[in-house]
């Protein structure tokens, strides 16, 4: 059976923004992949809340997967040095020693599921190195795998209007 792995972040986007998306590629099971699914900041996603709202709004399951997180240590190397390809190395090395992808249950991921984290795009975030990874396993198997990225394109906001002031100068106003 072809499996679809889309992924996701919360952040940048509204809870109707966020469960549209989702409905919108069809999504059937959301997987978290957070280490700290309970933080404050995560507003609607935050759990338990996000199991509810996806069974209730959209229909969606949900499964929690905190062994495809990273550490709290490569985060905090991350957040210091903002080197993306040690944090890739390193996230990569965690996943091998765990024992992924080779351990992943195919039957988790049939249909069209989805990967959630917080960052708001898929370039550097954890769920597209574990989208990539699992689809590059299950391709070497001969499974059909598709890997999508869902987020939500704002259209570019509109210059400010110049007008003229009492003295007959444009200028732009103030936000």
């Amino acid at each position: 059976m072809p499996s679809t792995i889309c992924t996701i972040g919360f952040a940048g986007k509204t809870a109707e923004e966020f469960f549209r998306l989702l409905k919108e590629a069809g999504v059937q099971k959301v997987i978290d992949i957070r280490d700290n699914r309970i933080g404050q900041l995560s507003g609607f996603a935050k759990y338990p809340d996000l199991a509810f709202f996806l069974e209730r709004v959209a229909g969606i399951a949900y499964a929690y997967e905190p062994a495809l997180a990273p550490t709290p240590e490569i985060r905090k190397t991350y957040r210091q040095d903002k080197d993306w390809s040690r944090y890739e190395c390193s996230f990569l090395q965690l996943l091998r020693d765990r024992g992924f992808p080779e351990q992943a249950t195919p039957s988790d991921f049939e249909g069209t599921v989805a990967l959630l984290c917080s960052e708001p795009g898929p370039e550097k975030c954890h769920r597209r190195l574990v989208a990539e990874l699992l689809a590059q396993h299950w391709r070497s198997q001969g499974r059909e795998v598709e890997v999508r990225h869902l987020f939500f394109e704002r259209p570019p906001r509109k210059p400010a209007r110049k007008r003229k002031s009492a003295t007959g100068h444009e200028e732009t106003p103030d936000h």
